[in-house]
């Protein structure tokens, strides 16, 4: 597993995404929702990463968390919380 790295966050920006938060044992935490992304970026402190879905809401996610990514799906495990971060890119025809 691998850190955050905000760089290779940016090519869901502005694309249709699926998010999922799941806890340690794999069972939903909130339901999945599909959203886009508009920007990423480091919050003032610099302890989490923003996924930002307009100028106001975002998720974030704890810059600490191991990160697994494909070319299509990105996940963040935060050992601290718990918790599961999942983005996924969805298939537009």
């Amino acid at each position: 597993m691998e850190s955050i790295n905000i760089e290779d966050l940016k090519r869901f920006t502005g694309r249709p995404v699926e998010i999922s938060i799941l806890d340690s044992e794999g069972g939903d935490q909130a339901p999945t929702v599909n959203k886009t992304i508009k920007k990423v970026q480091l919050c003032p402190d610099g302890t989490h990463i923003r996924f930002y879905f307009d100028h106001y809401y975002f998720l974030a996610v704890p810059l600490a968390s191991d990160v697994v990514e494909t070319e299509t799906e990105w996940s963040a495990f935060d050992p601290e919380s718990g918790l599961h971060y999942i983005v996924k890119k969805v298939q537009t025809f």
